[in-house]
């Protein structure tokens, strides 16, 4: 197995609350990174999850930003090089939507974690439309097995019609709710009974399903069932095959529960044996192979003050092709600078460690304090690549930002600088007026960037309300044309961080009349043109 192969990149997604980081959590105690598990919410658990290290995700027991964190892992019984795998836990809620899409850019496969007592919700949905439209293999973790819920069979079918994919279960529950006994493993055809534990990893019990001892460990009423639903699933559902899973056709179902380990192994043994390696990359000129020689790479996420005493900020670059080395030179081919790194980190979430080299699948932690790099950069040995495919919405909900301490402005302009960097949210200076107006995705991330301003740069801020509808970059080939459209709608227009115009309409009318009067100017909704 070379480096390549033994590489796993991918990302745990699914909607608020269904159990992404209780799961991530897990399988850092299977890959041995952490010795006791934290909890997301809990009075009796002190510890929260590595995962979520800012202090407005450790309050509100929510992830509000994605992190990274990786191990290696050899499942029990084979022998070899152990698999490295990377894990990204992104945010849930519809706010932070963009950041989890543009972390969907950079893995292979992902795992869906569904609630087993709601089944599929809103934002699954929308998941998982990304997921289609890139080829993203994914499985399905049903979780929360422990908690009186659904019927696995209707679980299944909902899943087939509101998520458009072929499903087929690799495990099974034996029971549900207080009668959880387990989860019998179809793929490697046996069973592990467990003692449930919300911290440690505990002593399994396996157990041959055709003899009498099955009725001893778990009862003859669930023993009988267990064994019907068993010959149903193989009736009903077509062999395993791999392939379909890698061509996104089919996606593996699991059953269990994260926070008492139940289920937790099976996943992440059979995850690390099917899942795909790191694949090619489409860039605009060709098609970018791992296997190539020559170092490919993207930044997909910049983050600030990952360490509250360093004004820091680091880049998120996934590697595509070659192998990244310490110190050597590599082109930025936005700004067309050579630049060398001699500090680039990994990441356990928020504790980070030098790396000297890194593969195709990997993610490096690049320290950018100089505020060099953009998301959507491409990193290369020379050659004129640009990744592309990040996506960047058009803001839904929009405010003025003023500064609430005019001794602090120094600290409130850097601020605002860093964290439009990171792309919490988008910032517009209205030409008329000179005013900075913030345009998000959803309300929390208005909180967020004033609880972070406050908290990391020491600086306050005031929201004060403006009526907008949307956001629109425009662009024409006639000059004249542009300022004649840029003199009508003088008091409406701006320009965002990179210089370019804007069109803020304040309502569905107004821009309608503008697209209907100014036939030959451009309006695009998203930012990537």
């Amino acid at each position: 197995m070379n480096e390549i192969e033994r590489r796993r990149t991918f990302a745990i997604i699914s909607h608020p609350d269904a159990g992404k980081t209780t799961l991530t959590e897990k399988f850092l105690l299977f890959g041995g990174q952490i010795q006791v598990a934290g909890a997301v919410k809990n009075n009796k658990i002190r510890k929260t999850a590595t995962s979520d290290w800012m202090d407005i995700e450790k309050q509100r027991g929510i992830s509000v930003s994605t992190s990274v964190m990786e191990f290696d892992y050899l499942p029990e019984g084979q022998e070899g090089e152990p698999y490295k795998v990377n894990i990204l836990d992104t945010p849930g809620h519809q706010d932070f939507a963009e950041d989890t899409y543009r972390t969907l850019t950079a893995v292979d496969s992902a795992i869906i974690v569904v609630d087993g007592a709601k089944g599929v919700e809103a934002q699954t949905r929308k998941l998982m439309e990304v997921c289609r439209m890139r080829n993203t293999p994914v499985i399905i973790f049903i979780n929360k097995m422990d908690r009186e819920g659904r019927d696995p069979f209707d679980l299944l079918d909902e899943l087939e019609q509101e998520l458009q994919i072929h499903v087929r279960p690799l495990s099974w529950p034996i029971g549900q709710g207080m009668k959880f006994k387990g989860v019998y493993n179809i793929y490697e055809q046996q069973l592990n009974l467990f003692t449930p534990n919300k911290q440690r990893v505990t002593e399994k019990v396996a157990v041959d399903i055709q003899s009498k001892d099955l009725e001893a460990h778990v009862g003859e009423q669930e023993a009988a069932r267990l064994r019907d639903d068993l010959e149903l699933v193989d009736g009903v559902y077509p062999e395993f095959d791999v392939n379909t899973y890698r061509s996104a056709e089919v996606a593996p179902v699991f059953f269990g529960s994260a926070l008492n380990n139940f289920g937790v192994q099976e996943l992440l043994n059979c995850f690390v044996e099917i899942a795909p390696s790191p694949k090619p990359t489409k860039a605009e000129e060709r098609m970018v192979e791992p296997a190539e020689p020559k170092f490919t790479g993207f930044i997909f996420k910049i983050t600030a003050n990952i360490d509250p005493n360093h004004r820091s900020c680091i880049a998120f670059c996934k590697v595509c092709s070659g192998k990244f080395q310490r110190n050597q030179p590599y082109l930025h081919v936005r700004n067309g600078k050579t630049m060398r790194f001699s500090s680039p980190t990994q990441f356990m979430a928020q504790r980070k460690s030098t790396v000297d080299e890194a593969w195709p699948g990997d993610i490096v932690g690049l320290p950018d304090n100089a505020g060099v790099f953009k998301i959507g950069d491409t990193l290369t040995e020379g050659e004129d690549l640009h990744f592309r495919g990040l996506p960047s919405f058009s803001p839904l909900l929009f405010k003025y930002i003023e500064n609430d301490d005019p001794m602090k402005s120094k600290q409130f302009q850097k601020g605002v600088d860093q964290l439009m960097n990171e792309g919490v949210a988008q910032l517009f200076t209205n030409t008329f007026n000179n005013r900075k107006i913030i345009g998000t995705v959803g309300q929390l991330q208005f909180e967020v960037i004033q609880y972070r301003l406050e908290h990391e740069y020491n600086a306050k801020c005031r929201w004060e309300p403006v009526h907008l509808y949307k956001a629109c970059w425009i662009e024409a080939d006639d000059e004249v044309e542009l300022e004649n459209f840029k003199k009508r709608k003088y008091q409406y227009m701006a320009v965002d961080t990179e210089g370019r115009d804007v069109f803020l309409a304040d309502s569905s009318y107004v821009l309608s009349m503008a697209q209907q009067d100014f036939e030959h100017i451009k309006f695009h909704f998203t930012s990537e043109f």
